[in-house]
């Protein structure tokens, strides 16, 4: 793992589609890239035991998700030959058919943005410590299980 200061990957609330517009905007000046990849992740307005998901919010162990963060990143520069990557997720309440995660992976070839989304996000869902409190339109709610 690399000195580098651990980059804070929380947002509060929402990622809106401006903040992905601006970020992929900002890598036009960065002409050794050739390919980018985004993974986006939307609340879903599930059914569940008759009750519609209104919205979910999200709490986690910032130090220990932003720590495991950075070892997804390294480990995906180490196996895959990426420019760089960027990893956003909300903390807050994010209602049903907004972001609440935001993964760019930048590269001078597309097969290595194809891998490394895939291997990133996989390893956000099954390794970081970010917890989802499932809010349903009536305002009960059941915490989430990631699938």
């Amino acid at each position: 793992m690399s000195d580098k200061k651990v980059k804070n990957v929380f947002r509060e609330g929402a990622i809106s589609p401006a903040f992905i517009g601006e970020s992929i905007h900002k890598h036009q000046s960065k002409t050794e890239i050739g390919a980018h990849n985004i993974f986006l992740g939307q609340v879903r307005a599930d059914e569940i035991d008759g009750k519609q998901v209104a919205a979910i919010e999200y709490t986690a162990y910032e130090d220990m998700a932003n720590a495991k963060c950075h070892e997804i990143r390294e480990a995906a520069f180490d196996k895959f030959d990426l420019t760089c990557m960027h990893i956003y997720h909300s903390l807050g309440t994010v209602k049903a058919g907004e972001i609440c995660l935001f993964v760019f992976v930048s590269a001078p070839h597309r097969k290595a943005v194809f891998d490394a989304l895939s291997f990133v996000v996989e390893a956000i869902k099954a390794e970081v410590p970010v917890f989802g409190k499932e809010i349903f339109e009536d305002q009960t709610h059941q915490w989430k299980v990631n699938s």
